[in-house]
């Protein structure tokens, strides 16, 4: 019998180019020494050339505290750079010069703007982001970097990922990092949102041969498309802006308008819709499209925003089924065969096999990071996914 394991893993679809924002100003980097690296260990579920390698303690004396420089958010709309100054190294702790940081266009966007509950913890799963969404804050969950000094068996000159708020340097547990190998430092940016599209995946449950819809083709959408295509499904994805349906179509996925499926829909209900737009409306079409006891998987996360929907006699009389699909924890149901760490594990792989370059768009120097925020905020066309360089 073919597991999920099974069904994930297909052929790749062609990359294409990104648009690059090159940053005007280098920051001062550390100089790095790069070790012979003699060992493929398989600690936490790594394995191959993104393996932790063994490696002997390169600081044997804690260091001094250095200061680093990040970003807050400072107000609806607003951030600022600031300096801060992070601790020496424990035992079992890494100190990372980070290259490149995601902005995340969907709970990040919640966030720049202001439409999440102030007193809500910013993420009880992450030992990184700490404290409510009660400005000013720091946030961000996606930084890759080189490690240049480590008190654990991760070496220095070893390319990491840390779930970390955007900051050009940090101190962190080396537990905490997942070893990349060789992938390019921008594409690994991607990793928690493929991550998040495994999850969706994941809990949409066996789909071979069926005809699923996705609402929204944002990142997280697109890359959830493809996942979806790889399990077996017909994917027929929907979207008003017509430079993402272009995009997803030069992918391999099908995409419409949301008219275009109202009509499809009418006569030919889907038992699965995933809505990822963000956008509140297309929950409430999604309802409609959906055949006897079908279920709408909600993967966005509306914030302070308002839903209402039809739940009147077609909801009620058809055995319809809304569920939130979140990449936080593991369900129970899938507790037997999946951990986070696998989870984690398949993310990474997939970071090899999806085309990830046709997703990552734009990246702008860290100090215009305030200019990213915007631009996403703003929609601008184009932009699938933006990442801070740090020069």
């Amino acid at each position: 019998m073919e597991t999920r394991e099974d069904l994930l893993a297909v052929s790749q679809v062609a990359h294409h180019h990104r648009h690059v924002h090159q940053a005007t100003r280098p920051l001062e980097r550390m100089h790095i020494e790069h070790p012979e690296r003699s060992g493929q260990g398989h600690a936490n579920g790594f394995a191959g050339d993104h393996a932790r390698p063994v490696c002997p303690s390169t600081c044997q004396d804690k260091l001094s505290p250095v200061m680093c420089r990040a970003l807050w958010f400072t107000g609806p709309g607003a951030v600022a750079i600031q300096p801060a100054q992070i601790p020496a190294l424990d035992d079992g702790d890494v100190l990372v010069h980070t290259t490149h940081s995601g902005i995340s266009g969907g709970t990040e966007m919640l966030a720049y703007r202001g439409e999440l509950d102030p007193d809500m913890p910013v993420d009880e799963a992450l030992g990184s982001l700490g404290g409510t969404f009660n400005y000013p804050f720091q946030y961000g969950y996606s930084c890759v970097g080189i490690v240049e000094q480590s008190r654990a068996d991760l070496c220095p000159g070893q390319l990491v990922f840390a779930f970390h708020p955007h900051q050009d340097l940090f101190v962190a547990p080396a537990v905490d990092m997942i070893p990349l190998g060789s992938v390019d430092p921008r594409l690994a940016t991607l990793l928690p949102l493929v991550e998040t599209a495994l999850q969706i995946t994941l809990d949409a449950g066996p789909l071979m041969g069926e005809t699923v819809a996705v609402f929204g083709l944002g990142t997280v959408g697109a890359l959830t498309a493809l996942l979806l295509q790889r399990a077996g499904a017909r994917v027929l994805a929907v979207d008003v802006a017509a430079w993402r349906r272009t995009l997803a179509d030069e992918l391999g996925i099908d995409a419409v308008t949301p008219d275009a499926f109202a009509e499809f829909s009418a006569d030919t209900p889907v038992p699965l819709v995933i809505e990822a737009s963000g956008n509140p409306d297309a929950l409430a079409q999604a309802l409609g499209a959906l055949a006897h006891e079908g279920t709408a998987l909600v993967a966005s996360w509306y914030g302070t925003k308002q839903v209402e929907l039809p739940l009147g006699a077609n909801f009620h009389r058809r055995r319809l089924t809304i569920r939130s699909t979140q990449v936080s924890t593991v369900p129970a149901h899938l507790s037997n065969r999946w951990n986070t760490e696998r989870r984690r594990s398949r993310a990474r792989d997939l970071l090899d096999e999806l085309p990830l370059k046709a997703l990552a768009t734009h990246e702008f120097p860290f100090d215009q990071a305030n200019a990213a925020l915007a631009a996403i905020a703003d929609r601008q066309e184009g932009l699938m996914h933006a990442a801070l360089g740090y020069g």
